[in-house]
């Protein structure tokens, strides 16, 4: 018998030592109570993220995988809601705590009656890994759709609020376990996960990468990812680097951390970092990896019987582990907090799944006022290869829901019963040619207006392994708009009276020809469940588009720095030079917003002092308008790899019909800093240009139709 194991048959099902199941008892007494019962054997099943029943001790078999990533995922009914780069277009963070708390909700709801039927398999449980919080550095990336975009303080922002929402406001006693991935610096390509080296420069892993982990580990995350690849020469699930300095060490982490499913075996098959599983398990539970999606850590034994792995070590991992079980209320002796299954899918999660897609749209383009559209037309089309497509309202990682309500679906809902509306295809998703004989343009020279439903669906881009239309695994080769598509709109447009274009995809589509031959843009991801209904609330100005881009969209691919480049220089609204199509932040509505001015309490601004700015926005439209309000910052540029321009704050406010508003932002000194070539944030002085508008700044979101930004200027003073 291993040193502080205790034999395995002394316990019985009365006996008095299973205080660990008794909630009134402290946690930490507790969870030392079970610790003391367990053998080597049995605490190194609790590593592997299908854990065995201990039978003795009335632990039943649990296994940790898990996803809602926009709802419970993968475990049939629940409600979609919006992939996650779409809730990130709504700017919300009210909503998508409201977003994240139905899910916990409908998550505990299907687990505990799951269990009660003997159910314990793979995403039953109540971890999730959930939320992705990689930047979506580059448009390439299929996964980035499982984002919240590319800026760090928008995903630090929008994922803090998804984490609280998850696991509730009680440290000892959580709804769900959230878990920040994948740390860290990974964002594709996705056929080289298991194999690459990222190595970004010091600054842009301190000011791009790394923030949103650092804020999550604030708001008390249970557990951290570690991602597949290596970061500056080590494995992401055994870096000391990463591991030990920074994440336990610099910023105090105490929860438990996971491997990504199948990321320890890599060490051996890919990294060459070592030669057998033994020895992996050994390296990554040695650097704190506590939980093995996969296979490995059945190696553990092995290592330390060998002496390569303590069981001090094993215990370290396995407290942390057995501490989420105990939050989770999963080894309590009588089960807490179990709503009715009748929340799966209950009108109030979808009404707000509806609310979430539609506040998640963004209107690139309404030249003439093209929107919203006539409720009463004698004919219509809806054409397009996303039209009826149940894969362009889901994305990946998603759930199934009873009621689907595709695009086409939510036109028909919301017309007339008489109204003569035509479906087609129109063109295929993907494919080399179009025939040559096409029944949709008659159709369309006889409507009164024709809604394009095009872009991407969850084959094109995704995961390596279920993006079975990708030719890359999962990411894009090009951003374009497919060819067929761009082919199909140009011979589309002349037989149109008015053309609506509407997008389905989960990240930035290069399309400017079709902006060009589009009346009206928008852009509404995988809106989930209600999603037709949602694009038809919008298109039929029962709701009028609030979405802005969390993401910006480049004119084309040759824009983009190499997809294998991590460095930041050419990316995203912070650093790129090519002016982008559409640029972060943007979006217009139906109303008319004005900033009228921005008032600042001082000019300039000492390394302790605090700027409160006091921003007036003015509707002068007939409708309420909800306005997300961005405050950026624009430094001076000869600092080296200054970013060109820097969100700061931003709040989502309704501007009632001819009304005003205002809204204040305190800033501090620190929210200034600009990061060296070491990666410190420095206090830079200078002057500094504050803009606050419906944008990110720029020339090109002018162009569009974005309201004229409030300016000042203050000085940082040395």
């Amino acid at each position: 018998m291993h040193q502080g194991s205790r034999d395995a048959g002394t316990l019985t099902n009365e006996s008095s030592d299973w205080k660990f199941k008794d909630p009134e008892v402290p946690l930490e007494e507790r969870l030392e109570a079970l610790m003391g019962l367990l053998t080597l054997e049995e605490k190194l099943g609790q590593m592997l993220h299908s854990n065995p029943a201990i039978n003795r001790l009335g632990i039943p078999a649990y296994n940790w995988w898990n996803e809602a990533c926009h709802g419970v995922g993968r475990a049939g009914r629940a409600t979609v809601f919006p992939q996650v780069i779409g809730m990130a277009a709504t700017w919300n963070r009210g909503l998508l705590r409201r977003v994240a708390e139905a899910t916990a909700l409908e998550a505990r709801a299907k687990h505990f009656d799951a269990a009660r039927r003997g159910w314990r398999g793979q995403y039953r449980g109540l971890t999730f890994w959930t939320p992705n919080i990689n930047i979506f550095r580059d448009p390439r990336w299929g996964r980035g759709q499982e984002t919240f975009g590319e800026d760090p303080y928008l995903t630090a922002s929008l994922a803090s609020e998804m984490v609280k929402g998850l696991q509730g406001e009680e440290k000892e006693r959580l709804r769900t376990a959230a878990c920040a991935k994948h740390f860290a610096v990974h964002s594709g390509p996705e056929s080289k996960r298991h194999e690459f080296d990222a190595r970004p420069e010091a600054k842009d892993l301190w000011e791009t990468y790394l923030p949103a982990f650092e804020a999550l580990v604030g708001v008390g995350v249970e557990s951290v990812m570690g991602a597949y690849n290596r970061t500056l020469g080590e494995a992401c699930c055994a870096s000391s680097f990463l591991m030990e300095e920074v994440l336990r060490g610099r910023w105090g982490f105490d929860g438990h951390y996971v491997s990504d499913c199948g990321a320890i075996d890599d060490f051996h098959l890919y990294h060459g970092v070592t030669k057998a599983p033994a020895e992996s398990a050994a390296l990554a539970i040695g650097k704190g990896c506590d939980l093995n999606c996969g296979s490995t850590y059945g190696s553990a034994l092995d290592a330390v019987e060998r002496g390569l792995l303590s069981e001090h070590e094993v215990d370290r991992s396995v407290r942390r582990l057995l501490r989420t079980k105990l939050k989770l209320g999963l080894l309590d002796a009588v089960p807490r907090d179990v709503p009715p299954l009748e929340v799966v899918e209950s009108p109030e999660h979808r009404a707000l799944a509806r609310r979430a897609a539609s506040e998640s749209i963004v209107l690139l383009k309404n030249e003439n006022d093209a929107l919203p559209l006539s409720r009463s037309p004698e004919r219509a089309l809806v054409v397009g290869p996303t039209a009826a497509s149940i894969g362009a309202l889901l994305g990946n990682y998603h759930g199934i829901s009873g009621s689907l309500s595709t695009i086409v679906e939510g036109i028909l809902e919301a017309l007339p019963p008489n109204t003569a509306v035509k479906y087609r295809p129109g063109c295929p998703l993907l494919s080399e040619q179009s025939p040559g004989v096409n029944y949709t343009f008659e159709a369309a020279n006889n409507s009164d207006y024709v809604i394009a439903v095009m872009g991407l669906d969850h084959t094109l881009e995704g995961e390596e392994g279920d993006t079975v239309a990708s030719a890359s695994g999962g990411d894009r080769d090009t951003i374009e708009l497919p060819a067929v598509q761009r082919e199909f709109l140009r011979q589309l447009r002349p037989y149109c009276r008015k053309l609506v274009l509407v997008l389905t995809g989960g990240g930035a589509i290069a399309a400017p020809e079709a902006h060009d031959l589009a009346d009206a843009v928008l852009l509404c991801w995988y809106p989930g469940c209600e999603g037709g209904r949602a694009v038809a609330d919008v298109l039929f100005g029962d709701v009028a588009p609030s979405g802005r881009l969390p993401v910006s969209v480049p004119r084309c691919t040759e824009d983009l720095p190499p997809f294998e480049d991590y460095s930041m220089r050419g990316r995203t609204y912070k650093f790129a030079t090519a002016e982008p199509l559409y640029p972060f932040g943007f979006g217009l509505g139906y109303g008319k917003v004005e900033y009228v001015s921005v008032n600042a309490d001082r000019t300039h601004l000492g390394r302790s002092d605090l700027l409160r700015l006091v921003v007036t926005v003015r509707n002068s439209s007939e409708r309420p308008s909800l306005e997300t309000v961005q405050c950026y910052m624009v430094p001076p540029q000869d600092w080296p790899d200054a970013p060109r321009a820097q969100l700061l704050a931003f709040e989502k406010i309704e501007v009632l019909e001819g009304r005003s508003k205002e809204i204040r932002f305190d800033l501090s000194a620190e929210q200034f800093g600009l990061f060296d070539a070491e990666g410190e944030k420095q206090f830079v002085p200078g002057e500094y240009r504050i803009h606050i508008g419906s944008s990110s700044p720029g020339a090109r979101s002018l162009e569009l139709g974005a309201a004229v930004p409030a300016t000042v200027s203050v000085t940082l003073k040395p």
